[in-house]
């Protein structure tokens, strides 16, 4: 009998949005529309330009908006520029949460998350170009969020329940911990990508390559398995 493992998503805080279960009104919907467009332009702005480059009447501008409806949704640039990054972090969260893992085959469970994890990456490259925006501030915005770690729990959750499921069958070696391999595979997959332009100029190839794409991702499953199996 397979036992699927699906998590339910953080869903955010926004001003104006309908509660859970209850199908929003007219300008409810618009109130959400509105900061839909505001978050994917400001996404876009923040991604080009960074925190300090991205200006509010670029965002306004690019939202078919209005700076004063940024600063009521949002109150400041900074808001701003929190809620994209707990978007960020929400949409993962929401793509994760819609994995159907298996977790009665952990090994293929794993790699399942691996290959989430790499592709989604590569599908999202604001996603890291944001992220190292927001390390050279060393994360002083991110830290401001009352709600940064509610979309960790699910990532970790399901390597954890992964990772019980291994070493009741005698799959995985006992006493690892579920953060660690989330950071293993994450930042595998996340330096390699994220460094892949001055490391194909450093190492002298093409680490962009479908090909070199490819061998690294077996790299990272095989190194990741490594370092779980009994």
């Amino acid at each position: 009998m397979k036992t699927y493992l699906a998590l339910a998503p953080v869903q955010p805080p926004f001003r104006g949005r309908a509660k859970p279960g209850r199908k929003p009104g007219v300008r409810e919907q618009a109130a959400q529309e509105t900061q839909d467009a505001i978050l994917r332009a400001a996404t876009r702005i923040f991604a080009k330009h960074g925190y300090s480059g991205g200006r509010i009447e670029q965002i306004s501008r690019a939202a078919h908006s209005h700076d004063r409806m940024i600063y009521y949704y949002f109150g400041s640039k900074e808001g701003l520029y929190i809620a994209v990054l707990e978007n960020l972090y929400r949409r993962f969260n929401e793509a994760e949460a819609a994995l159907e893992l298996d977790v009665g085959e952990p090994e293929q469970a794993l790699v399942a998350v691996i290959r989430f994890i790499w592709t989604y990456y590569q599908r999202n490259p604001e996603f890291i170009t944001l992220l190292n925006d927001e390390n050279l501030h060393r994360g002083k915005h991110i830290a401001k969020s009352l709600r940064a770690h509610d979309y960790s729990s699910p990532a970790t959750q399901i390597i954890d329940a992964v990772l019980a499921s291994g070493v009741a069958q005698g799959v995985f070696r006992g006493g690892l911990s579920a953060r660690d391999i989330y950071l293993t595979i994450a930042s595998l997959n996340y330096f390699y990508l994220s460094n892949r332009h001055t490391l194909s100029a450093f190492l002298g190839a093409r680490l962009e390559s479908p090909e070199a794409l490819e061998h690294w991702h077996r790299q990272v499953i095989d190194t990741v398995l490594r370092a779980v199996r009994a």
